[in-house]
């Protein structure tokens, strides 16, 4: 084991935790525990967001993906950045007027109070979809930080699972949301660097051993070196749409992301956090591309047991030390920050929708403040036993999560935002059809035809259309709970 590595990830896990302590000195209301109170500038809220997206998934599953496919990976990073562009320009200003108007903290929240007669029945199913998804989503991340630890620094996963989730659980339960922020924008930083230096520093490694990536695209076989993974006509499509279909997580329905737009506090931060999140995103999927490329020329298809490790693997092998640790910390920050963004959201489901909203119960702020940090740290505990028990591939189990609860949510926010005739039964079919047909998707030979992520958000769509026409709204009108709410504000 390195001590230089050891002592700079020790040096980075005490940072984070600070940043939760420093945090959790100030008086924090409901508010800014969950969603920070207006108090975060635009810059900050667009890194945290992209930071809270990339997670495992793309330091790790998506690099791997790019490892191992080759020059067909890249429709899905194009996906990833059409979904940045498209969330940032057409619904991040949305989501921010909308939670003003509303006065909501959560996805579940807002879309109860536009549709009142629905209310208790969208909080709750909402509620029931994201908070096993989301746990699930928390162990897997958790689970990514044990196999890099053991690649680079041969800790054993046990501990270093451990290890991280005790940080994660920590900062995220003393701060909320204004710590989960502020430690995500540090974590984006850390996450660029590691993707923008780390293929600069392959292509010098292959240039001096006169090595071409063409060649090791070729003799890595199976449609590597071809831009549609070696197949044409429909199947070659079909390729192409399951990788951009990564794009339609973006739409509004992952309430982990969605929580960042609606923490905007003007047109001005949404133009800023716009464009510095573009930005991120262009290095960040350039990056994770070219790794797997440069992995696969430098190592072959068989020069690693696990190929979601070649990140780290590539960092060990390529780097001196004392930068092998900082941007280490870039991959357990991707981590980190998704985790510690989703334990919030399972945390608001359950005070906001489930405690307060639909059994009523009476708390003062402080107590209500209190009971979110306890289900953090309970469900950080879950997601710590999933992580040691989970053997599933980073890629996969994020997809699945990534259609359960982003096609659910998305479906029901497109129509609510940009169709008159959205009606709170649905909603609720929209709802129910986006998370009943993912479970049955991934477990059918369906998946293996066409992907739960681009199937799902269109039957939830249809779902939420057709109930819609049959069973309209008589009338919409902000809540009685919300103008309460509003009131006391």
């Amino acid at each position: 084991m390195d001590m230089v590595v050891l002592i700079e990830l020790i040096i980075y896990f005490v940072a984070m935790i600070g940043i939760g302590v420093y945090f959790s000195r100030k008086k924090l209301g409901y508010d800014d525990y969950h969603l920070g109170g207006n108090k975060i500038p635009g810059w900050a809220l667009a890194f945290s967001e992209r930071s809270t997206e990339a997670s495992a998934w793309l330091l790790l599953g998506a690099t791997g993906f790019a490892f191992s496919t080759g020059l067909s990976s890249i429709w899905l990073f194009v996906g990833m950045l059409l979904g940045i562009i498209v969330s940032w320009l057409f619904l991040a200003k949305k989501f921010m007027e909308e939670r003003i108007k509303y006065n909501a903290l959560t996805l579940p929240d807002y879309l109860s109070a536009r549709f009142p007669n629905h209310a208790n029945w969208i909080r709750g199913i909402g509620a029931i979809i994201i908070v096993p998804f989301f746990t699930l989503y928390v162990g897997t991340q958790f689970g990514g930080t044990g196999q890099t630890l053991e690649q680079t620094m041969g800790i054993k996963p046990l501990v270093g699972i451990i290890i991280v989730a005790v940080v994660v659980i920590v900062y995220s339960c003393l701060g909320g949301f204004l710590s989960v922020v502020w430690t995500d924008a540090i974590q984006a930083i850390l996450m660029i660097l590691t993707l923008g230096v780390l293929p600069i520093v392959a292509l010098i490694k292959i240039s001096s051993m006169d090595l071409s990536i063409t060649d090791a695209l070729v003799q890595a076989g199976n449609g590597a070196d071809s831009w549609t993974g070696g197949v044409t006509g429909f199947a070659a499509g079909m390729l192409i749409y399951a990788n951009l279909s990564w794009a339609l997580g973006y739409l509004g329905g992952q309430p982990h992301i969605s929580a960042r737009f609606m923490a905007l506090k003007s047109e001005k931060d949404a133009r800023i956090g716009r464009n510095a999140a573009i930005f991120w995103g262009v290095i960040a999927y350039g990056g994770a591309f070219m790794i797997g490329l440069t992995g696969l020329t430098l190592y072959g298809k068989d020069g690693i047991d696990n190929v979601e490790m070649i990140l780290p693997f590539m960092l060990t092998e390529l780097l001196p030390g004392w930068l092998v640790g900082i941007l280490l910390a870039g991959i357990l920050a991707a981590i980190m920050s998704t985790a510690s963004s989703q334990l919030l959201v399972v945390a608001s489901s359950i005070s906001e929708d489930v405690l307060v909203k639909i059994m009523k119960m009476k708390f003062t702020e402080k107590q209500l403040v209190m009971i979110s940090r306890i289900i953090v740290s309970l469900v950080g505990v879950f997601g710590l036993v999933i992580g040691l028990m989970s053997k599933s591939l980073i890629y996969v189990v994020i997809g699945w999560a990534w259609a359960g609860v982003g096609n659910s949510f998305a479906a029901a926010i497109l129509l609510t935002f940009f169709w008159k005739r959205m009606s709170g039964a649905g909603v609720l079919a929209a709802l129910l059809t986006g998370c009943i047909s993912t479970i049955i998707w991934i477990n059918t030979p369906l998946e293996g035809i066409v992907t739960s992520r681009g199937a799902t958000l269109v039957l939830a769509l249809i779902a939420g259309v057709v109930v819609s026409l049959v069973a309209p709204d008589s009338k919409q009108a902000i809540s009685t709970e919300k103008l309460e709410d509003i009131k006391l504000t």
